[in-house]
């Protein structure tokens, strides 16, 4: 099941002109991505200060498809297409209404604040990404 949730697109995500800039929404992606982990009970202030887990962002590909403007709702519904032992691949849309305005593609991994190195999901973290899987073949048969 996707997780959904919505953000006003405020003055500060917008060029002089109003329309949305894109480094505003990467802020938003972030936000978004950081709302979901926590709805799934792995909020980052803990997997980060108390279990030392980071889960950076190795790959990110975006498309915009139409502009957004200030004060518009942008409605996110983010997936997991696959989930590895170690990684996860998220899909992004973001629409008004019913009209796309752009769509992502993001691999996090998680990584030992120690080492900062790649290490495999915790049980707990996996069970939370997996309720998010867009299909139930989506899990990586070795993970």
């Amino acid at each position: 099941m996707a997780f959904e949730t919505s953000r006003l697109l405020g003055f500060g995500d917008c060029d002089p002109a109003g329309i949305a800039f894109f480094p505003g929404y990467m802020r938003l992606l972030v936000s978004v991505t950081e709302e979901m982990f926590a709805a799934s009970g792995m909020p980052w202030p803990a997997m980060i200060r108390e279990r030392r887990i980071g889960v950076p962002t190795v790959k990110l590909d975006v498309d915009f498809v139409a502009p957004a403007f200030h004060g518009d709702e942008l409605d996110f519904r983010v997936s997991i297409a696959r989930l590895g032992g170690s990684s996860a691949d998220l899909r992004h849309r973001v629409a008004v209404g019913e009209r796309t305005v752009w769509t992502a593609r993001q691999v996090l991994v998680a990584t030992s604040l120690e080492s900062h190195r790649a290490i495999r999901w915790p049980d707990d973290v996996r069970a939370g990404l997996a309720a998010h899987l867009e299909t139930n073949d989506a899990r990586d048969p070795a993970a």
